[in-house]
């Protein structure tokens, strides 16, 4: 049966305590190039079947029927999306569609100089990358591979290509990180580039995670502000961005801060995920799934049984992800394995 709009079931998705989704992340693998420990486990790795992962005709139907619903951002992850096989024929596909307002891509960049003008010209338009460090020893220390000279290749290419819109993350853990916070700073200023610093949270797939490696944002931010002034507030143009972000009074340069263990934003949290093989997750941290690879594979399910979904899984969101609570529960799946 071909797919058909929803009828039953219609935007917007809120939840119980008022938040409207209008943002999805997804996962097109579970495979990546690198093994870094808070995301992935050393090896060997188990990954899934490739007949278990979405096809990008698959997912294009989920984001016609998540448009429908309210949600107009979204944004690819994996593990790794540019190991995914001619990603940009996705990414070309997704901003096609009637409702889709962005197309963001979240990468670690090892593969990024090759892929980034295909990925342009297919009208993607924000890139994240991942730059933990500007050291390789750090930077082999937290992703078991050496490779930190093809991720600066990469944000170079990504410029090159005519991306304006390219946001470093930077993940600060304690004891690891702290002798890179100048350095990414200036780097990110002297080349225009957004830079987020993000506190280590508990998705590792060897669950070493202890609160004590927790580098918090206001740690960070102090750091920032000894090196170059004060840093004063942004006003947010969007209540549900995770980060806090900061301008300087009297030079150039933005920094902000996600702090999702030391001052968790749930409440303003308009996300949900779908996984690489069908999952849709309402929070990063839930411990429930609702899947929709069946119904994708049913020819006689039509678009309102893949909304249901999404109503199900918006119904079932807490208030918040609990990590500091004695309530909280890990994962049982990591980072690589949920999307980023």
């Amino acid at each position: 049966m071909s797919a058909s709009p929803p009828t039953r079931h219609s935007g917007p998705l809120g939840d119980r305590f008022g938040r409207v989704h209008r943002s999805l992340r997804i996962s097109v693998t579970d495979r990546c190039n690198i093994r870094c420990f808070y995301c992935m486990p050393p090896g060997p790795v188990a990954f899934l079947p490739r007949d278990e992962i979405l096809t990008y005709e698959e997912i294009a139907r989920v984001v016609r029927v998540a448009t429908r619903l309210g949600i107009h951002k979204f944004r690819i992850t994996g593990g790794e999306p540019l190991v995914r096989a001619e990603l940009w024929k996705l990414i070309h596909n997704l901003v096609g569609i009637e409702g889709v307002d962005e197309v963001a891509l979240t990468t670690n960049g090892m593969l990024l100089a090759e892929q980034a003008m295909q990925l342009r010209e297919a009208g993607l338009g924000r890139i994240n990358i991942s730059l933990d460090t500007l050291r390789e020893e750090v930077f082999e220390s937290i992703s078991r591979r050496k490779g930190l000279d093809r991720v600066l290749e990469g944000i170079a290419a990504a410029q090159e290509a005519g991306f304006t819109k390219i946001r470093l993350n930077a993940l600060s853990i304690r004891d690891l990180t702290e002798d890179d916070i100048v350095p990414l700073a200036a780097y990110a200023f002297d080349r225009g580039l957004e830079l987020r610093f993000i506190e280590f949270m508990p998705l590792d797939a060897e669950q070493q995670w202890e609160s004590a490696q927790v580098l918090s944002g206001s740690a960070v931010r102090t750091v920032i502000e000894e090196a170059y002034g004060p840093l004063v507030p942004v006003v947010r143009e969007d209540a549900s961005q995770p980060a806090v972000d900061y301008a300087f009074a009297d030079r150039p340069g933005r920094v902000g801060f996600i702090n999702p263990v030391s001052a968790p934003f749930c409440g303003n949290c308009d996300r949900l995920r779908l996984t690489a093989e069908g999952q849709i997750r309402n929070c990063l941290f839930s411990t429930h799934e609702w899947d929709v690879r069946p119904l994708l594979r049913d020819g006689e399910v039509d678009d309102n049984e893949i909304a249901s979904q999404f109503f199900s899984a918006v119904a079932e969101k807490k208030a918040g992800h609990g990590i500091n609570g004695p309530e909280f529960l890990r994962p049982e799946r990591a980072m690589y394995q949920i999307g980023g």
